[in-house]
C-alpha cells in the first residue's frame, strides 16, 4: 500500500509557525488548487482547499519563504486525525503532511512580480521522518 499526495497550488494563507511543547516546529498553511473544464461552451472552474502540515525544518522554512498567493508544488501523505472538542462533539480533520515543497515561482528584483523560474526544493533533514507520527497528540500545537 502506498500513500502519496502531490499538489501544486497557491497558498490562501500565510504559514503560521507554531512550536510543540519539545521545541519541534510545525508549520500550517491553506492550499488551493483549481481544475477548469468547458460545460456548455461555457468554462467552469472549481477549486480545493487543502490542509498542509510542514514539521521541524521544513517547516521552518515555509514560514520562512512562503506567503499568501506563492504558486508551490507540495508531496506529501494524507492523514486523518480526530479528537473531542471542548463542547465533546466528535470532530475530524485530513490533512497533507508535507514531505517536500518545490516553490514554483520566485519574486522579480525590479518590478515584485512572479516570474517563472522554477527554484529550490526543501526536504526534512537526513535523520527525520518528515511526518513526526511519534509525536504524541498533546503535543499538538493546533
Amino acid at each position: 500500500m502506498y500513500n502519496k499526495v502531490i499538489l501544486v497550488g497557491r497558498l490562501g494563507t500565510d504559514p503560521e509557525v507554531k512550536y510543540t511543547q519539545s521545541g519541534t516546529p510545525v508549520a500550517t498553511f491553506n492550499l488551493a488548487t483549481s481544475e477548469t473544464w468547458k460545460k456548455d461552451g461555457n468554462k467552469q472552474e472549481k477549486t480545493e482547499w487543502h490542509r498542509i502540515v510542514a514539521w521541524e525544518r521544513l517547516g521552518e522554512v515555509c514560514g520562512e519563504y512562503l506567503t499568501k498567493g506563492k504558486l508551490v508544488l507540495i508531496e506529501g501523505k494524507l492523514q486523518t486525525r480526530s479528537w473531542e472538542d471542548k463542547e465533546g462533539n466528535k470532530r475530524h480533520t485530513t490533512e497533507v503532511v508535507a514531505r517536500d515543497m518545490k516553490m514554483l515561482e520566485s519574486m522579480g528584483k525590479n518590478d515584485g512580480k512572479p516570474d517563472k523560474k522554477t527554484s529550490d526544493s526543501v526536504q526534512p533533514d537526513k535523520g527525520t521522518s518528515g511526518n513526526n507520527q511519534s509525536i504524541p497528540e498533546d503535543d499538538i500545537p493546533f
